[in-house]
């Protein structure tokens, strides 16, 4: 990028020489008037705005070959000067911290690079995970917890809680609720900025919600052989499908639906289950989906409570086949939740009897499936169930984890040849300040931006956990 002028207006000694002419056919300087005070940058600086913007407009509809053609925009100059310094260097500039952040995004929807400004204030390439705190708390309408939270890649986020939906936009200063049929939704997930996939284990169909308009798209069922209602126990996505786990009302049968994401049409059906007689395995339905995009492959995970304990298995599914490709039985110490990393080509878990870290190593997919305990080992028998209702999650390349009150970190050290070993290396931090610490069981983990989302257990409100460098 060339170097570039000031974002301040022209000096007084240029407005006495404005008789002059103001663009010269091998100057690449364009001059622009705010709101009467005058402002130079070039037309590179102009084209990072893109195409059909007011800036493109600027040199594109004709050459200025005099001060009489200078472009005239009657807007506030003050806050255009942030925006110039935003099309120059990729970041808001010091002294934006003195506007509101709703004006300055008023402005940049007017110029027509609100995506610029999301970039700069939201990007998930600023997410730093050693460095987040908790800095702010995002009240909740009514007397009813979160359940359910879905995030979007830009960093707004989507609230169930009882039968609404709360959204805050990217910024997290404005907020719009809208009230579904649903008395509880269990799984929500953002398919864009604006519409979500909703479901309840209670309530039949999977709805599609348009949350600017505040209706129902489209309503997704699936049917078993008794032709009876149908419950939703998971949602997940890929870049072209979207997967709902469905369970039937009778409890008696459960299948994974596969559908177009652009037309919600039925693409195919996968795992599809009957239970017959003592079956437990046929029992289980799937309470989470993961789609795992280097192995092209939907991880599905279900865990069923019986006399012996909790049990449960992990299958990868190929789409395209319709088969499962690789199992994992959970019979010691099944997981009381369940992720899967992309990034570090591995499985995590947390056991339901330790309440420890254990991971499987995707790098020898297929032909692996013991754990390896991160933790304690010894508690791996354990009969207290110190990890009921506990959280785990991964974003990048660490892994989150919610223990009661406190959220753990796991980051791998890498140790160069020693990592391509039987053994990898992880060490725990404790997220937060001191002040951070404690508070009612983690509920919900979610990732967008450069933030990191937080609900509790009996808590009206989300957690907003971010860097303090990053903060606007």
């Amino acid at each position: 990028m060339p170097p570039f002028s000031q974002s301040s207006p022209i000096s007084n000694a240029f407005s006495h020489n404005h008789h002059k002419t103001n663009h010269h056919s091998s100057s690449n300087i364009i001059t622009i008037d705010v709101g009467g005070q005058l402002f130079q940058t070039t037309k590179q600086t102009l084209t990072l705005a893109g195409s059909k913007t007011i800036f493109s407009d600027l040199f594109d509809s004709s050459e200025q070959n005099s001060v009489n053609n200078i472009p005239f925009i009657d807007r506030d100059p003050e806050l255009f000067s942030i925006l110039l310094s935003l099309l120059r260097t990729g970041n808001l500039p010091s002294k934006a911290k003195a506007f509101d952040i709703q004006d300055i995004i008023f402005e940049a929807n007017f110029y027509g690079i609100s995506d610029l400004l999301v970039q700069s204030q939201s990007n998930p390439s600023q997410f730093e995970a050693f460095d987040l705190e908790k800095s702010l708390i995002l009240p909740l309408s009514g007397r009813d917890s979160p359940s359910a939270i879905a995030t979007t890649p830009n960093g707004s986020v989507h609230v169930s809680h009882g039968s609404k939906i709360t959204s805050f936009d990217w910024s997290l200063q404005r907020k719009s609720t809208t009230l579904t049929n649903f008395a509880a939704i269990d799984s929500l997930l953002a398919l864009s900025p604006n519409v979500v996939a909703a479901g309840a284990t209670d309530f039949s169909g999977l709805q599609i919600l348009d949350l600017d308009l505040g209706f129902v798209k489209q309503t997704l069922n699936w049917e078993n052989a008794t032709k009876s209602s149908s419950t939703v126990q998971a949602i997940e996505m890929s870049p072209e499908f979207l997967f709902t786990s469905f369970e039937s009302g009778r409890r008696n049968s459960n299948s994974i639906m596969v559908y177009d994401l652009n037309n919600f049409k039925v693409v195919s059906e996968i795992a599809s289950n009957e239970i017959f007689g003592a079956n437990l395995d046929s029992a289980i339905p799937s309470t989470k989906l993961n789609w795992v995009p280097s192995l092209n492959l939907l991880m599905a995970s279900g865990s069923h409570s019986g006399p012996s304990g909790v049990s449960g298995n992990i299958k990868f599914w190929d789409i395209r086949s319709g088969n499962a490709v690789w199992e994992i039985k959970e019979i010691v110490d099944c997981f009381a939740d369940i992720a899967v990393s992309d990034t570090l080509s591995a499985v995590f878990k947390i056991g339901i009897n330790s309440g420890e870290v254990s991971y499987i190593d995707l790098r020898n997919f297929g032909s692996c499936n013991s754990w390896s305990c991160l933790g304690d080992t010894r508690k791996v028998n354990n009969v207290k169930k110190e990890g009921f209702g506990c959280k785990i999650e991964t974003h990048g390349n660490q892994v989150f984890c919610g223990k009661r009150g406190e959220l753990e970190l796991w980051s791998e050290v890498l140790m160069g040849s020693l990592n391509s070993g039987k053994d990898r290396i992880f060490k725990k931090n404790i997220l937060g300040h001191a002040k951070d610490l404690g508070g009612n069981r983690i509920a919900n983990m979610g990732f967008g931006g450069n933030k990191m989302f937080v609900t509790r257990k009996d808590e009206q409100c989300v957690e907003v956990w971010q860097s303090a460098v990053r903060r606007f």
